[in-house]
Formats: structure tokens, sequence, C-alpha cells
């Protein structure tokens, strides 16, 4: 049985005082979770989330990460300089990294490799646009964004995860229904079990507006692992229960 994974993404939202705020709500609201959750943060937060979380159940998580391990790169950061602050996992290949930073399927793999070359969990993020989908190409976009990373991480593969992420549904209020994320799910484990003996430990997570009222019916698919949490992981009510969800 796979354990759930409720991870939290900030996106360019927090402050100081707001962070301190919803990281306590938290801490005192999850109880003993039955799945594993993380908080992915702006990286100026990063040090300050750090002690927030010490000592919970909360893992730290990053937005992104560099494809180059050090040098003349002004503004990126290294996934050696993440494992400083005790990250645990990498957002790679979101959505708006691709759209408006027209990261490549390829930056995208070189970026999970240095993640796992530094001891972090990358969540490789992959999904079709409204266009895509329209035009019965999503298993075609999906099946190709994931078989660039599983080119680049050879046996290692197994230790990533997964985060299917429709993009017509993310920040739209539009989610796909249960049974649309579970077949894209299926396409997405089938690829995986072709290419490691692990694909059934491995976690594939939903990310597409997933929230406290859709949460459940999501998470009670075969193959959706837990959530990559948008909006709704700023809102510790919110976010408390679908972790509850995933228990």
């Amino acid at each position: 049985m796979r354990k759930k994974l409720i991870a939290g993404n900030w996106k360019m939202n927090g402050s100081l005082a707001a962070n301190e705020a919803l990281v306590a709500a938290l801490r005192a609201g999850m109880g003993n979770a039955q799945c594993l959750v993380a908080v992915c943060v702006p990286a100026p937060y990063l040090a300050q989330v750090q002690q927030l979380v010490a000592g919970s159940a909360i893992d730290l998580g990053a937005q992104d990460v560099s494809q180059h391990e050090s040098g003349a790169f002004t503004g990126e950061f290294s996934a050696g300089m993440l494992r400083d602050f005790g990250v645990r996992y990498c957002l790679v290949g979101h959505s708006e990294r691709r759209q408006y930073h027209s990261e490549t399927d390829v930056v995208v793999a070189t970026k999970a490799q240095r993640a796992l070359a530094a001891g972090i969990t990358p969540i490789v993020c992959v999904g079709e646009t409204l266009a895509e989908r329209e035009a019965g190409r999503t298993e075609e976009v999906v099946k190709r964004q994931m078989a660039a990373v599983i080119h680049a991480n050879g046996h290692c593969i197994s230790e990533i995860v997964v985060a299917y992420e429709p993009v017509w549904a993310i920040g739209t209020g539009k989610t796909a229904t249960p049974e649309q994320a579970q077949q894209v799910h299926a396409v997405l484990r089938s690829q995986l079990h072709a290419a490691t003996e692990q694909a059934e430990r491995m976690l594939i997570l939903y990310g597409g507006s997933m929230n406290a009222a859709n949460a459940s019916q999501l998470l009670g698919q075969a193959d959706i692992d837990g959530g990559l949490i948008g909006g709704a992981s700023l809102k510790a009510p919110d976010f408390l229960t679908i972790i509850a969800a995933a228990g």
C-alpha cells in the first residue's frame, strides 16, 4: 500500500508573518496524519520555514532548482544549496515554469537529475493544455514529458514522484473528473512499469485544483497517490481537510 503525499505549492505567496501563522496552524491541526506532508515554499523563505517545520511531520520543499551544479548563473540556486536547508522535495517542470520560463522536457529531466544527485526527491510535473486535451493529445503529451525524465534518469527513475497537473485545471477552478484523472494516472503508471520494476511503489500525485471539497473523491482513485495543492495549501483549514482525506 502506497503512503499518500500531500504537497502544498505556495507559488509566489507568503510573508514572514503569514508563513509563521500558517505553519503553526498546520502543526496544531495535523494530529497523527497518516500521509506524508510537505510545503514547497518560495526560495527566500526556505531558512525560515526550515525552522518552523523542525521537529514536525511536515517536510520542506522547494519550487525549482537549477539545471547547473554551480557557476555564473545569477539568480539561480543549485540542488546542493537546497540540501543545505534540509529540503526533502523539489518541484521540477511545473507548468508555470514550462510556460513562462520556456523550460523544455530536456531541461526538466536535467533538473530532476540534479535533485536526485543531491538526495532530494524531485516532484516531476507533467500535463496537457486545454488545446492539447481537446485535440485528443493528452496521452501523447504526458508520455513525451515523462519519457524525457525516464531517459535522463535511468535506474534512478523509481526515486522520483510524479505529479499530473492538467494545465487547464490549474488555478481555474476547473478540475478533471476523478475518472479523467485516474485515466491519465493509469497511463503514467503503465509507462513507469516499462521503465522500472518499482513502479507500483512510486507516487503519482494529482495537481489540478484539488481542494477540500473534491479531495476525497480524487484520492479514492486507484492510481492517485496524493495531491500537489496550490491555492488550498495557503488556507490551513482547507489544507488540513485534504490531509485528513488522504488518511
